[in-house]
């Protein structure tokens, strides 16, 4: 069968990058211009500026990730985006250069769902054996999928609120760690001890998640800690609330690895850069005999890489979209 080289691009938030990716499995090139110095002022995400800065970088990133690769868009046999679901403005620049590059090139064009190229990272690792389970963490999403085919997405459970990185986050914000402060509040974590008690969020036979709780018992303990004249240990802090909240993670899902009967577990999103929580699964999975597998760090925040991967067997289908193709910010998996 002839190779097959797709030209990826993810801008769905604050990363404006480029991908080429051939036969779904090796990364050619990536190129991935993040704005964490720009936001981090604002100490999140700005949509407006995040989108004006795509459309300053999206041709210059373009001709990058081509020039490193050597190559050109007519080497290329189809083109991939993100369609959501993101920030609206980000994403619309990215599909619009998509739209353009197919049209001007009679390439065809692939949409791609932002969680499914998270997913699909893990396939620049390693081959996936189905039926599988995908925990899927990230700043936005929090959820369990059941995969017994490629493209073939059953959420079997989800937060019922904040997601596990955007509570990292506000948890960071409450102590005083400036954006983005999961990675740091995982740092801190293998610093410090478990000395603070926090409750158990939504500890249910469910495959359901709620980091509210978890995030307000944080907000709390720290305001009346001051109150009270006491300093706050950010280090034991931060290991207490990670202990829970990666507790009750894995336990999830691990109950549906064995109710599903699956020899595989995928992690997927920002938040899959965890140390605890792969060394966590790690040592679950060891000892069920099930295959764990993360994505690099390089793939675990947005790049397009992981949307080339995705988009290959989408490729393979021939699940082509139109030159009107419209951006979904809110767009569901399945």
């Amino acid at each position: 069968m002839k190779d097959v080289y797709i030209l990826a691009i993810e801008t769905s938030c604050d990363e404006t990058s480029v991908s080429i990716i051939k036969n779904g499995e090796e990364e050619i090139s990536t190129i991935v211009l993040s704005q964490i110095d720009i936001h981090k002022k604002f100490g999140g995400v700005v949509p407006e500026i995040a989108s004006r800065n795509h459309v300053e970088n999206i041709t210059i990133v373009i001709e990058e990730c081509l020039q490193k690769a050597q190559m050109k868009v007519e080497d290329m046999d189809a083109v991939a985006v993100t369609y959501g679901p993101g920030l609206a403005g980000a994403l619309i620049v990215g599909v619009e250069a998509a739209k353009t590059l197919a049209m001007i090139y009679d390439k065809p064009l692939i949409a791609v769902h932002h969680i499914a190229g998270h997913i699909y990272a893990n396939r620049l690792e390693k081959k996936l054996k189905f039926p599988l389970i995908c925990l899927v963490v990230s700043g936005g999403h929090t959820e369990i999928i059941y995969m017994k085919e490629n493209y073939s997405f059953e959420k079997i459970g989800g937060t019922l609120d904040d997601s596990v990185g955007e509570s990292y986050d506000k948890v960071a914000r409450v102590i005083g760690v400036p954006y983005p402060g999961g990675p740091v509040i995982d740092k801190y974590a293998h610093i410090g001890k478990h000395t603070y008690n926090l409750p158990v969020p939504l500890d249910d036979d469910s495959y359901n998640f709620s980091f509210s709780g978890i995030k307000s018992a944080v907000i709390n303990l720290v305001h009346n800690e001051k109150q009270r004249g006491n300093e706050i240990n950010v280090y034991d802090l931060a290991r207490s609330f990670e202990d829970v909240v990666v507790d009750i993670l894995t336990k999830k899902t691990m109950r549906a690895v064995n109710e599903y009967n699956v020899k595989q577990l995928l992690v997927a999103g920002g938040v899959s850069a965890n140390r605890w929580l792969r060394e966590k699964l790690k040592q679950l999975c060891d000892k069920e005999n099930v295959e764990l597998v993360v994505p690099e760090f390089k793939y675990c925040t947005d790049n397009a890489a992981m949307i080339g991967a995705a988009a290959y067997y989408m490729y393979l289908d021939k699940r082509f979209s139109s030159l009107d193709l419209k951006i979904k910010p809110t767009d569901k998996i399945n």
